[in-house]
């Protein structure tokens, strides 16, 4: 029997993108999931286009927030709730490629490892290709992992039956880092990244990701807040960071060709 993948995808304001991203999990492959959408104290439609697929899929389920708690409480919430064997992560805008779950389980199974996550694309607000594909380094040690973010969250999957259930800490931003950190900390062994791109990232204009002063104050709140480093190590932590980020990680991003 397949292994149960239970899928967390917080949700706030999403109704621009929500049912093609759940149309993406509906489509998948690969048939024995759960998919828990985490709403945040949405205003618009999302909750409605939520409750048509949930009339339609029994493996769907809606868990709301009482107030805006934010991504990282509303990811946690799903993972206390997820009941499944390998746990992966989809936000609202993003979407995956139909066979995501299949290669990811079978390269998991096959590879024996706890940590994984894939390449994936770059397309803009209106699903458009942007031509860029963000290649997945091969291995990926706690050590090297601390120096930048390499793991794109819409493609990670831990196996929640070896490291039990990894939550994230309450920051605003980059707790996905953290959270793949405990990961790969816990289990012996580094993350595997597949080499072939098994999804499509949604870069929007106004998002903190777009924001790149902004994203370096989360950045160093990593160091700082989430692993609980010193000011000067975590402002060391942070040289290292730049130099991996612009003379390592942003070769891993390279143009595709034009569809």
């Amino acid at each position: 029997m397949q292994p149960l993948v239970s899928i967390i995808t917080p949700m706030y304001n999403s109704e621009k993108f929500i049912l093609k991203t759940i149309n993406s999990v509906v489509n998948q492959t690969y048939s024995n999931w759960e998919l828990l959408l985490i709403d945040d104290g949405s205003t618009d439609n999302t909750i409605k286009i939520v409750e048509d697929f949930k009339q339609k899929y029994s493996n769907i389920t809606l868990l709301q927030n009482p107030t805006n708690l934010g991504a990282a409480q509303s990811r946690n919430k799903g993972i206390l709730e997820a009941k499944g064997d390998y746990i992966a992560f989809l936000d609202a805008d993003d979407l995956w490629k139909p066979n995501k779950l299949d290669l990811q389980i079978q390269f998991m199974q096959t590879h024996n490892c706890d940590v994984s996550f894939s390449s994936y694309e770059q397309i803009d607000e209106n699903g458009k290709p942007l031509n860029k594909l963000v290649q997945a380094i091969p291995k990926l040690t706690y050590n090297k992992y601390l120096k930048t973010n390499y793991i794109g969250n819409l493609t990670g999957m831990y196996n929640a039956k070896t490291l039990g259930k990894i939550t994230s800490p309450d920051l605003r931003k980059r707790q996905d880092w953290l959270l793949w950190l405990a990961a790969i900390k816990k289990s012996s062994k580094p993350a595997l990244g597949i080499q072939e791109s098994l999804a499509y990232y949604r870069v929007r204009q106004n998002s903190i990701s777009s924001n790149k002063i902004e994203l370096l104050k989360y950045n160093y709140l990593v160091y700082k807040k989430g692993l609980g480093f010193s000011t000067i190590k975590s402002l060391y932590r942070m040289f290292i960071f730049l130099w991996e980020h612009f003379m390592v990680k942003s070769k891993l991003i390279v143009p595709t060709e034009k569809k």
